[in-house]
């Protein structure tokens, strides 16, 4: 139909011919449908980087990404702070560093593990700080293809914990010694 008015006008399009004017409207009309679809499958990936952003920050204590070379890639404010640092200092150095050198040998342990299993657990003690107790998570992660492509190093600080059974134990437990000289 369109071939036969588009003849019917000479084979001109002009400004003034009406068909000219309803190409373009349809035209626009379908722009406008494939901007609303591609911003309608964008808006869930924003919600979702939100989410992770929120998940990493507020609701595991603390939480560093691994790249497969073992170099820190990423670490959250409060894993940072757990271990006496700033992320921007921590960021691009060996993931091992972040653990006292007394405990490297069970986190490369727990790595082999992780390796095997998917996921592993220690217990450990954080680096450059004289008393902490951390209980390390290490997650594998594999792109879609299965290679593996790094870890999450999820920590939960239990130092205060650790501080508290200690207290209460000395309690329960006083020293003979020490009640003898009273």
């Amino acid at each position: 139909m369109t071939v036969a008015l588009l003849l019917a006008n000479s084979g001109k399009l002009t400004l003034q011919s009406p068909e000219l004017w309803v190409y373009l409207l349809g035209l626009s009309v379908l722009l406008v449908i494939v901007l609303r679809r591609v911003l309608a499958q964008q808006k869930p990936l924003k919600d979702e980087v939100y989410m992770k952003t929120v998940a990493i920050e507020y609701v595991q204590s603390g939480v560093a990404w691994i790249r497969a070379d073992g170099k820190i890639r990423s670490i959250n404010a409060s894993l940072a702070e757990t271990l006496g640092g700033e992320p921007s200092a921590i960021v691009g150095r060996d993931w091992k560093e972040l653990f006292a050198q007394k405990d490297r040998g069970k986190m490369e342990e727990a790595y082999s593990q992780m390796l095997l299993l998917g996921k592993a657990t220690q217990e450990v003690s954080g680096m450059d700080v004289a008393y902490s107790h951390l209980e390390v998570r290490l997650v594998a992660i594999h792109n879609h293809k299965m290679r593996f492509v790094g870890h999450y190093c999820l920590v939960v600080d239990r130092s205060r914990e650790k501080a508290l059974a200690a207290q209460i134990a000395a309690i329960r437990n006083p020293d003979p010694q020490t009640s003898a000289a009273c």
